[in-house]
């Protein structure tokens, strides 16, 4: 682990590659539940430093009539009530789709020390594709990032998706 500066909390070292593997596949079957309910098909997990899930989440904003009912929004307060805090240090966000402006505030301010994103956003992503919010040194907190963790498959899901949502038009 390594800590950049005094008050950033240390990054978890990268799990293995089977264990990540095992909880995108958790985010795409929360996606699935979202394509179920007629939500944009994004699922996500939070997993604490023991490797234990503690939050889980699809996109509800449909359902809830709210604007920030995105995934990973709704798995951080998931975990956050886990563990009677907001802070989420040392945790894990996996998430089938690049965190958004919105989402990757919430990821800085929760304090996520690591977030494993599927494919890329290329309209609203902001851990690298238009933005690098999780890596912004003038925030007082920064997360590692990974992305592209069964992009194939998180994108399959977003494409049939909407392909589905045009034919209905």
């Amino acid at each position: 682990m390594t800590v950049k500066r005094a008050y950033e909390t240390p990054v978890p070292a990268a799990a293995s590659p089977e264990v990540d593997l095992g909880w995108m596949r958790v985010c795409l079957e929360e996606a699935a539940l979202a394509a179920w309910r007629g939500e944009v098909p994004v699922g996500a997990v939070v997993v604490d430093p023991a490797g234990q899930k503690i939050g889980r989440g699809h996109n509800l904003r449909e359902l809830l009539e709210d604007p920030t009912a995105h995934a990973e929004v709704l798995a951080m307060r998931e975990a956050a009530r886990h563990l009677d805090s907001w802070r989420l240090e040392g945790c894990t966000l996996y998430v089938t789709l690049e965190p958004c402006p919105m989402c990757a505030g919430a990821i800085v301010n929760g304090r996520v020390a690591r977030v494993v994103y599927g494919c890329q956003d290329p309209k609203a992503g902001a851990a690298g594709s238009l933005w690098n919010l999780l890596a912004d040194p003038r925030l007082n907190h920064r997360a590692a990032v990974e992305g592209g963790l069964l992009a194939d498959e998180s994108a399959a899901l977003l494409k049939a998706f909407f392909k589905m949502r045009r034919g209905r038009r």
